[in-house]
């Protein structure tokens, strides 16, 4: 992993990552899934969600779960297989507000770690 990160503009992320943002933000679970390997995992607000059947409910379950906007805010290259994104959430989820950085490794051409923190 590189010490500083590279900004890079968001059109130019690898196109995984582009399926998953583009599936999230339509509340589209089948697309968003369409991004990741099988053995994939994903951890997000304390839990991990390792596979696809595990990543496809928690896609289907994120969706439905609170109403919310999302605002692209910027994105990094933090190694040649490793992106960040930053995003900013509005909605009814408790306390209506969050900066969230969205930390995918890729390997194979598709998303094998997806690591979701403030």
């Amino acid at each position: 992993m590189t010490q500083n990160p590279t900004p890079i503009d968001p059109a130019d992320l690898p196109e995984p990552i582009t399926r998953y943002l583009t599936g999230r933000a339509a509340k589209d679970a089948a697309a968003a899934a369409q991004g990741f390997a099988p053995d994939a995992f994903v951890t997000d607000d304390g839990h991990t969600y390792e596979g696809a059947e595990a990543i496809n409910l928690w896609l289907r379950r994120t969706d439905t779960e609170y109403t919310y906007t999302v605002t692209l805010a910027g994105a990094e290259q933090d190694a040649h297989n490793r992106y960040t994104v930053h995003q900013h959430l509005e909605g009814n989820f408790p306390g209506g507000k969050a900066d969230l950085r969205c930390r995918f490794v890729l390997a194979h051409g598709l998303i094998s770690e997806l690591s979701i923190a403030p």
